[in-house]
């Protein structure tokens, strides 16, 4: 049985699927056009009584395509019927978008259940209704198929995964989310309309997405009320290397978005940079703010990492914040999970934190100061 359509650039493999692609969509009226704004990964369009999903970036640096036909009425092997009632999810990413369309109740397997942080989730994990599968790269098959899922929906780093390879040899479709991969907030958040498709709610996850687009711009142009543009200077040490966001990457626009001086805006690259200590403490040490130092509780630990944070402006002065204190029970850390579905609220802890006059009412979400 196979779901996934794969496209190549060869010309015969073109000619095979319009073959048999092209009756049925010769029929069909498309509705209406994408809805996609921001997101890279994927696309949607909307037929008379089907659906097509498209993924273009899988994994990194991907040449490959797939496409996914979703309908209330399959007639064909290679059609998904929706809404599913049964899923798998690999990704904490994935659980805000499940509980925002209030799908969280048909996520019935995930693997490494620990990591995750929401309240709603834990309930339905401790409750037995999701079981746990083991480890994120080595699935347990024999509990996955005991589960039946309609749906795995997975994430790789190449086109070479054996363990996904060998789920859909099980007749369990995967569906690569590419969500981690966007370069932009709101390309990132945009990713729950992959998701209210897959339970027939696409229009429910539109509207879901345009508050938080509408919230993000808002917050944005708030930001820019202020004259004041505090030097920031983000990550921290891991084994001698300090990594931190460059300049092209989602975080850097997090920095740019709420109107600070980031001290790296102007480098190249959309991943982390992986500078020596000599070097950023040359450039970062009159930084006004430190963001997201690393994993410390406190002050202490952070200086008994490392004397030469002590020398840091931002230390002395107590201008230093994290989100890696904010955990869940079992010490999923909330930022990871939920940021990547709620950049509004990430932008606007890091306007409080920057520009702590514009929104004196609001309440962190994310981020703390050490003490």
């Amino acid at each position: 049985m196979k779901f996934i359509l794969k496209i190549a650039s060869m010309a015969i493999i073109s000619l095979l699927l319009a073959a048999c692609n092209s009756k049925n969509e010769k029929s069909q009226k498309k509705l209406q056009t994408s809805t996609i704004k921001y997101a890279k990964g994927f696309d949607i369009q909307h037929f008379e009584s089907y659906s097509k999903l498209i993924i273009k970036t899988p994994y990194q640096n991907s040449n490959d395509t797939f496409e996914f036909i979703l309908t209330k009425q399959p007639k064909n092997d290679n059609e998904l019927q929706i809404p599913l009632k049964k899923i798998v999810v690999t990704s904490t990413t994935h659980i805000p978008m499940l509980e925002l369309l209030n799908a969280e109740n048909k996520l019935i397997g995930f693997p490494n259940t620990d990591f995750v942080s929401s309240e709603k989730t834990r309930r339905l994990i401790n409750n037995g209704q999701i079981v746990e599968l083991g480890n994120s790269e080595n699935i347990n098959t024999e509990l996955l198929i005991d589960i039946k899922p309609e749906v795995v929906v997975g994430f790789t780093l190449n086109s070479n995964n054996k363990m996904y390879a060998n789920i859909e040899r099980m007749g369990i479709p995967v569906i690569f989310n590419g969500d981690w991969l966007e370069e932009t907030p709101l390309g990132r958040a945009e990713w729950i309309k992959f998701f209210g498709l897959l339970f027939d709610k696409s229009k429910q996850a539109d509207s879901i997405f345009n508050q938080i687009e509408k919230n993000y711009l808002t917050a944005k142009s708030i930001a820019l009320k202020s004259k004041n543009k505090p030097i920031v200077l983000s990550g921290g040490l891991y084994k001698d290397v300090w990594y931190l966001p460059a300049g092209e990457s989602f975080e850097a626009s997090f920095l740019k978005d709420a109107n600070t001086n980031y001290l790296w805006q102007n480098s190249k690259g959309k991943g982390s940079l992986a500078l020596n200590i000599e070097s950023v403490f040359e450039k970062g040490k009159d930084a006004d703010i430190w963001l997201s130092p690393g994993f410390y509780k406190n002050i202490k630990e952070l200086e008994e990492g490392n004397s030469i944070y002590s020398s840091f402006k931002a230390y002395q002065n107590q201008q230093i914040y994290s989100y890696s204190n904010n955990i869940g029970e079992t010490g999923g850390i909330m930022y990871f999970e939920l940021s990547p579905t709620r950049p509004d609220l990430v932008l606007k802890d890091i306007i409080k934190i920057t520009h702590p006059e514009l929104l004196t009412d609001y309440e962190f979400t994310f981020f703390e100061k050490l003490n």
